[in-house]
């Protein structure tokens, strides 16, 4: 029996990609159609009743009739597009966490949601150390002086350098695939490491207090949940030493970023380095875009040739799961 399914894959997570992981996965007839969707171009964002997606739902319904298999990035699986697409039962979502998918909808609808856990997980932990280095060296900011033709000697003053990684401690908020990443590689640097996750039992576990307290570096690991909402505030980063440096490449809602600002523009923190933010894009007169000592990149952690492909795979072993008959690897609404 052939079974049919759409590529909705965008600039990223290629159709190609997608196609030839299938391919690869599943033998047999697949009948195969193509939808390319326009991010990162065109940002994500909410569509319908779903975040972080395409906003292409006209696109996507035409494209998924007769189709039982979507695999997808991007595509918003809300409630119109489970309503006008009878024949879908499996919808792959390419990424860490469907967003873009209304999971007691497509519950109702008989239709599995799957996603590609870990697939970023080596980039976000490699941007991650970049990103504490660059904050830490002042990399982004020497380059830019150095371009404009200023030669900054007093940057090796002693008040104005950072400290090293070896032998200081880096606190990790969150021990997931990135976090156990990233304590690994400062393992290589010479770093201490302290870990805060109340869902995992971890070496050198210790209380949110008591890690702000004792790390020179913090990063943040940890999801996007009610309960992280927020969770390093102003009373946080006052907790954390002088002089110290923060990373966030996680999600914007973790860090009240109007406080960053104050710390960074009081000098409490040395530096501080993010790829997520409250808002994305960031919008013009944003304090972020003028606060001294950051370092920012546009959400761009988990970017990596290797994650795309990842992606993809992940994805197409649960379409051949799916067309076997077997139990699914990665299903977000069982």
């Amino acid at each position: 029996m052939t079974i049919r399914v759409l590529a909705a894959g965008d600039h990223f997570v290629q159709n190609r990609l997608l196609i030839d992981a299938i391919r690869h996965a599943v033998p047999g007839e697949v009948d195969i159609r193509e939808l390319t969707l326009p991010w990162p171009v065109v940002p994500f964002g909410r569509v319908g009743e779903v975040d972080e997606a395409s906003d292409v739902e006209e696109e996507l319904i035409e494209a998924l009739r007769g189709v039982e298999v979507c695999v997808t990035q991007m595509a918003p699986l809300t409630k119109r597009v489970l309503d006008a697409s009878p024949d879908l039962r499996l919808f792959c979502v390419s990424r860490g966490g469907p967003v873009n998918a209304n999971l007691e909808a497509a519950a109702r609808a008989g239709v599995a949601v799957t996603f590609a856990p870990g697939r970023n997980a080596v980039a976000t932990a490699e941007h991650t150390l970049a990103m504490l280095l660059a904050a830490t060296r002042r990399i982004p900011r020497t380059h830019a002086d150095l371009a404009a033709g200023v030669w900054r000697g007093d940057y090796y003053m002693y008040d104005h350098v950072g400290p090293e990684l070896e032998g200081n401690t880096v606190g990790l908020v969150g021990y997931g695939a990135i976090g156990r990443r990233v304590a690994r590689m400062l393992a290589g640097f010479g770093a201490n490491v302290l870990v805060h996750d109340p869902y995992v039992d971890a070496p050198n576990g210790v209380g949110l207090p008591e890690l702000l307290e004792r790390s020179l570096f913090v990063s943040l690991h940890a999801r996007a949940t009610p309960e992280t909402a927020g969770l390093i505030g102003a009373a946080e980063l006052a907790a954390m030493p002088e002089g110290s440096v923060l990373v966030n490449c996680a999600r914007g809602a973790l860090l009240d970023y109007d406080a960053l600002c104050d710390a960074l523009d009081s000098g409490h923190l040395f530096g501080a380095a993010m790829d997520v933010f409250p808002e994305e894009p960031i919008p013009q007169g944003s304090r972020l875009l003028t606060t001294p000592n950051l370092v920012m990149t546009p959400h761009l952690a988990g970017a990596s040739k290797e994650t795309a492909m990842k992606a993809a795979a992940i994805v197409a072993a649960d379409v051949a799961r799916y067309v076997r008959g077997e139990p699914l690897a990665h299903v977000a609404n069982p």
